[in-house]
């Protein structure tokens, strides 16, 4: 599991597991593609400031565990992956775009969730690292 990242706005941990289906589930990812997909995909996470924690890349889908910053747009990020990966396979590979009549490569939808999960300890952790607020602004009795 990815440790807790901090900027200048925020510590955050946030892990997605995205899965990418090729429209029809055609098995396209082989050879030369599957391996023009993986360089593809790594420098838009690296564009993007996304790390790739695990991924794998198979005949008819491809998965990814991420780690996001807040500031990540997931659909756009998603958006943006499947774009440029289709005009870099179309570009490339003329058996591609004969096969997709230069349209889709990906499915319409797609699978994303978060994963991960928080202990009550490692809240209290982080909370105890915040500094302390003053008493008199936050009692038992201050509503919320």
């Amino acid at each position: 599991m990815a440790e807790q990242e901090l900027n200048n706005e925020a510590v955050f941990s946030i892990l997605l597991h995205i899965v990418l289906v090729s429209k029809d589930r055609q098995n396209v990812f082989r050879g030369e593609i599957k391996m023009k997909l993986r360089d593809v995909i790594r420098d838009i996470c690296q564009e993007q400031r996304v790390e790739i924690l695990e991924g794998n890349i198979s005949s008819d889908h491809v998965h990814l565990k991420v780690s996001v910053a807040p500031k990540v747009n997931i659909n756009k990020f998603i958006l943006l992956l499947k774009g440029k990966t289709t005009y870099t396979l179309f570009s490339n590979f003329e058996k591609l775009r004969i096969k997709y009549h230069n349209r889709h490569l990906w499915a319409k939808s797609c699978f994303c969730c978060s994963c991960g999960e928080v202990s009550k300890e490692k809240i209290e952790g982080y909370l105890d690292s915040l500094t302390p607020v003053a008493e008199e602004t936050v009692t038992e009795e201050t509503p919320w």
